[in-house]
């Protein structure tokens, strides 16, 4: 077996520390999620370990402390490549070399510059380093990496486009409706959709909305426990209100979570005159924030699509028809079908009477297409 090849016991630790990284995933932000395992050289678990929260252990060293001096000559089997610089905590490349093991295997490798390298530090003490991209034609392989690199496609993402990752959030009809012709729309989906979208909300940084969403239902925009009491950890809340519509009395602008509304006169303005997309995510950005849960209205969600910054859709369809009312998406630049925003399903899980449909979307302008 060359050095490359991977113990059934080893393709098997990928998936389970695959599962670890996803810990992480309501506490790790602005941090990837990921997750760490050791082996013994007989193929057994000597320690596990996933990064939870910013300033805490990285997922090796969690992995390395558990396992104790059982670390010395394991196999440490982790999603995303250790880490080879001093932030908060030191580099996980060095904390790998001091606990003695002997054998790394990396799903995804680090996109991040500073923190990149950890793989040619490890090879350069002599450490025997197995990096899973460059073995991805094996079938197995590939389908552990891709569900290493989907756990982590929040932070992957996020490194790589230079802005926040934006998943469009989403509930409708079978026919797509999201409110009746009266415009009512409370409640479309299920209880247990509902409990699925504070779970959602838990998990990212930034919710953000229309100023039209707010003055048509005023939305509070929090986490609320089962009780419907507003967590402890909140997302900010973002409006894009282009001329300052927001009334003082909003919901969103209650002491429950922070708030920014966004206006065309701080932001910019696009071609449109409204807020500029492009402009709010940059600020979000630099502000560290990394994941925009979009929530409403059809003319936001049309925008966002149509400049191409949409990631990820969530569909929460209700087995309800109603034949009339305002669509899913409303006002955007798509005129005809060679222009239409095409999406890859990637997940189908069932919540109550609704389903849920996660969506991938390749995030191209709709100006730059075909050019």
């Amino acid at each position: 077996m060359s050095s490359d090849a991977l113990t059934p016991a080893e393709l098997a630790a990928v998936g389970r520390a695959t599962m670890l990284a996803e810990r992480g995933a309501a506490t790790a932000l602005p941090n990837p999620v990921v997750g760490c395992v050791l082996l013994a050289p007989g193929g057994w678990t000597v320690g596990d370990g996933f990064h939870e929260r910013p300033g805490g252990p990285h997922a090796e060293v969690a992995a390395l402390t558990a396992a104790g001096a059982s670390a010395r000559g394991s196999t440490a089997v982790v999603t995303l490549e250790p880490c080879n610089h001093s932030g908060r905590t030191g580099p996980c490349s060095e904390a790998l070399l001091a606990a003695g093991v002997a054998r790394v295997i990396v799903a995804v490798r680090d996109p991040w510059p500073p923190a990149a390298g950890g793989i040619a530090r490890l090879r350069a003490a002599g450490i025997d380093v197995v990096d899973l991209p460059g073995l991805s034609s094996d079938p197995e392989i590939a389908q552990a990496i891709a569900a290493a690199e989907d756990v982590n496609r929040v932070w992957l993402g996020a490194m790589s486009s230079g802005r926040p990752f934006v998943t469009w959030k989403v509930g409708m009809t079978i026919d797509g409706r999201v409110a009746a012709a009266d415009l009512t729309s409370r409640w479309i989906t299920s209880p247990e959709s509902r409990s699925d979208v504070h779970l959602l909300r838990s998990r990212i940084d930034t919710i953000m909305v229309g100023v039209g969403t707010v003055l048509a239902d005023d939305p509070q925009l929090t986490v609320r426990d089962a009780d419907g009491r507003p967590t402890l950890r909140q997302p900010l809340r973002v409006v894009l209100d282009s001329s300052g519509r927001t009334p003082r009395g909003a919901r969103v602008l209650d002491e429950a979570a922070p708030t920014w509304i966004a206006t065309a006169d701080f932001v910019g303005a696009g071609p449109d005159g409204r807020v500029d997309p492009y402009a709010v995510l940059a600020e979000l950005w630099r502000q560290g924030k990394r994941h925009v849960l979009l929530e409403g209205g059809p003319h936001l969600a049309a925008s966002f699509l149509d400049a191409g910054l949409v990631d990820e859709v969530l569909a929460y369809v209700a087995p309800t028809l109603l034949g009339a009312g305002p669509s899913a998406l409303a006002g955007g630049q798509v005129s005809t079908l060679a222009d239409a925003h095409r999406a890859e399903l990637v997940e189908v899980s069932r919540l109550g009477p609704d389903v849920r449909l996660r969506y991938r979307v390749p995030n191209t302008p709709v100006a730059h297409r075909g050019s």
